[in-house]
Order: C-alpha cells, then structure tokens, then sequence
C-alpha cells in the first residue's frame, strides 16, 4: 500500500496520503465463514466521534461485528470489545479522545480479555499512530478510514494469535458494496454516495484522512435506497466529504443532480445530501432541489469567510460575489430555502476588516443557522506553518459577535413557522420532556 512498514506494523504517511493516482475498484463485501462465529458471547460498545460520514461508519463497523455473532453491550463495563470511531477534524475532538483512551485504561487491568480499538480519521496521521504506539500499548487495534472492511481479520489475529494490530492505509481502498450495517434509527438512514476529498482546503486534514473524491455507482446507491424504502424508511441523507462533486471520478455525464432525480424515483419520501461545497454546486442540482418534492428545501453550504483574501489564503476556490450568486440562485429556485452554514474566525492573515466582510456576508445571506469555530492548526496542513498575528481573546470576541448574528439568523429562521402546520419526521420523545415528541 505504499505505506511505512514498521515490523509488523503499517503505519499512515501524509505524502502519500496526498497523492491522487491509481484506479478504484467496486468489490462486494464477503465475510470468511470461518468468522461467522467468532464473535458469539462477546458484546461490543461503539463511541462515535465527529460527522455524519464517521456515524454512517460505526453503523457498517456495528454490522460487520453482529454478522460476526456480537451482541451491542449496553455499558462499558459489560463490554469485550470497545472502538472508538474518531474525529481529527479539530485540535479540541482530538483532545476528548485522548482523555477516554485514558480513562479506558482500567477496564484493560480488570478484563485483560477486552479488546480496545483505535479507528477513524485520527489513526490516519502519522503522529497519532506514534503516539498510539508509544504510550497507548493496550490499545490492540489501529485502523484508518479505508479498511473497515478487514476488520474481520484484524479480529482474528487479535482473538487466535493475541497480536497486536496496526494498519493504516495512506493509498485510499477500493469501495466495498454490500458492507453491513446496523442503523442507529428506524426511519432516516445515511447513505454514502462517495468518499473523499480533492479540494485540499489549507486548514482542512480531511483530504488525507479521507483520501482522493471516488464515487459509487448510480445503481448501487438507487438499489440501496429502493431497499431502504421497502423497509418503512421516510429519509435518506446522501453522504460525501464533497457531495456536490458526485460522479466527476466516475468520467459519465452524471452528477448529483441527475442522481436526485432518480432516487426521487425510488418513492423515498425525503431526501438530503451534505456536506456541499460551493465550488462544485451546480444548476442541474439547484433545480432538482426546486423541482423535486421529496428534496428537502434546506442545504448546508459551508463559506467559511466573506472575505476574498482569507478565501483565497483557505483555497477555496470562490469568492465572496460567487458565493453570494449561488445563494441568489438557490433562493430564486426553491422557495422558502433554508441555508445554513459553516464560518472559522481566527484563520491566519484575517484582520478586523476581513471579519467584518464576513458579518456582512452573513448579513446578506440571512443565514439560518451555523457552525461557527475558532481556527484550529491541524498538524500537516499548509495552514499549521501559516503567521498567526491575532491573539486568542482577539479570536473569542470575534466568534462571539459571529454567533450573535447567527443567531438572530436562527431565530428568524424558526419564526417563518409561527403558527404554520407541517409535515414533521417524528424523531421520538423530547429529551427535555418525555410526554412531548421530537421532530424537524
């Protein structure tokens, strides 16, 4: 796999991580009938860190272990085996793990028979992997983001031969068909349609921990979702680390946009997709969204500053007036569309007047909700050599005026529905208050 072998031990590097090259093949997942067993009277625990593309992950990781003969455990304590499915997206996520791999230590002295793995996006960095060797040494399984579907024969060499397991691929792997999946609930379900990420924006270490942007198949993901229908499902919500780029690796005149179509098709009640980047949204899908009853009128549409110099500095590939296009065209197709967002405060080289470009875009756009952040330096990235002039309270009183805007934002955006009757996916009781039920 290119990759640096240490022993008997693979271990991720970012030069090749960055590399796009070689073909993709489509397999079909098969599980050794030798394995079927090998996971009866054992019960497992997943903890799930980050996106929605790590939660559609530790769904497949959760089917493959049940295929195996686990049973879900429903504590800690009662576990035999324990993954953490990770987040290397910012500094703070990174850090939550850490401390619970800490923590984890214990139930390793008292079950010495317990399995604990390490897999996800953090395992794709060179530095974790060092880090997981050198002071984690009871943590018995490594893996990255494009080998889930090993995990059967990591299990093996970790059950029969007691061996340690590290293997992370910086090459990303095929796309495996057919994997398994346990999902979290009972009428909205996630489904990747590609993998990935080509943009190499300069703060963002997804492109390496997710590898190059590489599509499924138009008819494996309409089956998929013809399935999903079958079984009473009311939504599905497309997944991709660049969704609006489907099909392009795939070299046919097929992108997002004519895949809503056809999974309109399908009679799936409603459909989302996410995460889009705005480079890559285009007219066909725009209308989709506009002509497509089942296409839910909101997208999420990251900008992550209203001013040209920092976008330039992030290589995002738009600019502020682009930006400010596309939304127009959005508003003019779909009605009623509700637009939220992702903004960093913070990032190197943004001075007050670059901040409030940004209070102006958001101003513009009347966004209604986001994610806002402070700048976080990841390890490997152009960004983390980048000067960084603005202090830290400088970065906070920025953030905090960003999430005042936003928040009217939010609060507008709720009260288009006063006194509206709608269609509501029921999620389940509130968490609040159990005699009231939840839904959006």
């Amino acid at each position: 796999m290119n990759d640096i072998d240490i022993g008997k031990y693979f271990k991720p590097n970012l030069s090749e991580a960055r590399k796009r090259k070689g073909e993709i093949e489509h397999l079909s997942f098969k599980l050794p009938k030798d394995l079927v067993n090998l996971g009866i009277e054992k019960k497992y625990i997943i903890q799930t860190y980050g996106c929605q593309a790590n939660e559609a992950d530790s769904e497949i990781i959760a089917g493959i272990l049940e295929k195996m003969g686990h049973e879900k455990a429903e504590t800690v304590e009662d576990s035999d085996l324990i993954i953490l499915n990770t987040c290397a997206i910012r500094e703070k996520a990174e850090n939550r793990i850490w401390g619970e791999l800490g923590r984890l230590s214990k139930y390793k002295k008292t079950n010495p028979n317990l399995l604990l793995i390490v897999a996800g996006c953090m395992p794709q960095q060179p530095i974790v992997v060092e880090k997981l060797l050198k002071t984690y040494p009871y943590v018995d399984i490594v893996m990255g983001t494009h080998n889930l579907y090993k995990l059967p024969d990591y299990l093996r060499q970790a059950y029969y031969n007691k061996e340690r397991v590290i293997e992370v691929y910086s090459k990303e792997g095929e796309i495996i068909e057919h994997l398994p999946q346990v999902r979290n609930h009972q009428f909205k379900a996630w489904v990747n349609i590609m993998y990935g990420c080509d943009e190499f924006c300069t703060y963002c270490i997804v492109p390496y921990t997710r590898g190059k942007e590489r599509s499924r198949l138009p008819e494996d993901i309409i089956q998929e979702v013809k399935e999903l229908v079958s079984k009473g499902y009311q939504e599905v919500t497309l997944l991709g680390q660049n969704v609006n780029a489907y099909g392009k690796d795939l070299k046919i005149d097929y992108g997002l946009g004519e895949l809503l179509y056809d999974l309109d098709k399908t009679g799936i009640p409603r459909i989302r997709y996410t995460t889009s980047h705005p480079k890559d949204l285009d007219l066909t899908t725009i209308k989709a969204m506009g002509t497509l009853k089942s296409v839910m009128s909101h997208l999420h549409l990251p900008v992550q500053s209203g001013s040209n110099k920092v976008l330039k500095k992030m290589n995002r590939h738009y600019t502020k007036e682009v930006y400010i296009e596309k939304i127009k065209l959005l508003k003019e197709h779909v009605p009623g569309i509700s637009i939220t967002t992702d903004i960093i405060v913070g990032f190197p080289f943004e001075d007050e007047s670059d901040f409030e470009m940004t209070l102006d875009l958001v101003e513009k756009v009347g966004f209604e909700g986001g994610f806002t952040f402070i700048f976080s330096p990841r390890t490997g990235t152009p960004a983390f050599s980048f000067e960084d002039s603005t202090s830290q309270e400088e970065k906070k009183r920025r953030l905090l005026a960003l999430n005042e805007l936003i928040n009217k934002g939010f609060k507008t955006g709720n009260l288009r529905f006063l006194n509206q009757e709608v269609e509501v996916l029921v999620d389940g009781p509130s968490k609040g208050n159990p005699d009231v039920l939840s839904g959006y």
